[in-house]
């Protein structure tokens, strides 16, 4: 499979009113698979924080192949891995689950059901192969917990890569997103700031599959990223898998993988022109203004921003 491994995008310092991410860490927990550390999986380290913390906790993460699964509880808020290579590349979290023995969520190598996780420097596998064991969902990362942060990581998958789910928030920068089909879907808000995603597929397949509430205006915005994929003119920048599915593509370089005439289609009886799909200002082959395509006015813009997306009830602003 190809695989991107081009330096990723440093964040500026503040971006659209946002500045950088603070260092936060209160008690680290060490990883090494070769038991150079004090736990020799990712799991036990996340077993030994205390339930019901209120302070951050960071699991250090030493570069090698961490063949696991791993379950954040709702219990445990607060938790960041780091991993320790010289990048994301270096250290991996992976696993080859596909959800037809082990259904959706039992298939994420990492599954996240807590509040303020944080992950930066690493990479989120699962390596199970669709086109030689058959066509199934099989996540890398599964993110149920609100206010989740994602910088300089790469999340890699065949079909269903990334899961954004239970309504929760996330911002993910710099960072690297592969897959096959829906491979970034869910009812959450998320921000994709200056991220790659790659549809590796030859024949192509969908890039999002928002299942967005009636009731919330904002799910996904791919800001200042670019899409790129294995041959032209054959992936979609998305479908929905719920009727207001919400989805924003805005300055961002498209590359001619997209299906330009018509970008958006429809999934489980649900319409793509009912659905919510805009853009803006994007660039590149795989980007034009026809009337399959929505573009936002300057005027709409000015409501579809980062800001606009995570703030929520609480008015997060995720890297301060």
């Amino acid at each position: 499979m190809t695989l991107w491994s081009a330096a990723l995008v440093a964040v500026p310092a503040a971006v659209l009113g946002i500045t950088s991410v603070s260092s936060e860490a209160a008690t680290t927990l060490t990883v090494a698979s070769d038991g150079s550390a004090t736990y020799r999986t990712v799991q036990a380290a996340v077993n030994a924080v205390p339930a019901g913390n209120t302070s951050r906790v960071t699991i250090t993460i030493k570069a090698g192949t961490y063949r696991e699964s791993v379950v954040i509880p709702s219990t445990k808020p607060y938790i960041t891995l780091e991993g320790l290579g010289s990048s994301a590349a270096a250290t991996v979290i992976v696993n080859n689950k596909p959800a037809s023995t082990a259904g959706t969520t039992g298939s994420a190598t990492v599954y996240v059901q807590a509040k303020e996780f944080y992950a930066k420097n690493l990479t989120f596998s699962n390596d199970y192969d669709e086109a030689a064991n058959g066509a199934s969902q099989a996540l890398a990362l599964a993110l149920y917990g609100d206010r989740a942060r994602l910088g300089n990581v790469r999340v890699i998958a065949d079909q269903d890569t990334l899961l954004i789910y239970n309504k929760a928030r996330a911002y993910v920068w710099s960072s690297y997103i592969e897959g096959t089909v829906d491979f970034i879907y869910g009812n959450g808000a998320a921000v994709f700031y200056a991220c790659q995603i790659y549809e590796k597929r030859s024949t192509g397949g969908y890039l999002t599959a928002a299942n967005t509430d009636a009731g919330s205006t904002y799910g996904f915005l791919f800001y200042k990223s670019t899409v790129t994929g294995a041959t032209t003119n054959v992936t979609y920048l998305g479908r929905p898998w719920g009727a207001s599915a919400q989805v924003t593509f805005r300055e961002s370089s498209l590359s001619a993988t997209i299906k330009v005439a018509q970008p958006w289609t429809d999934m489980s009886g649900n319409s793509w022109k009912n659905a919510r799909f805009y853009e803006y200002k994007n660039t590149g082959a795989g980007a034009t203004v026809n009337s399959n395509r929505t573009q936002l006015t300057d005027a709409q813009a000015a409501n579809y921003t980062q800001q606009k997306y995570l703030a929520g009830a609480d008015g997060w602003n995720p890297t301060a």
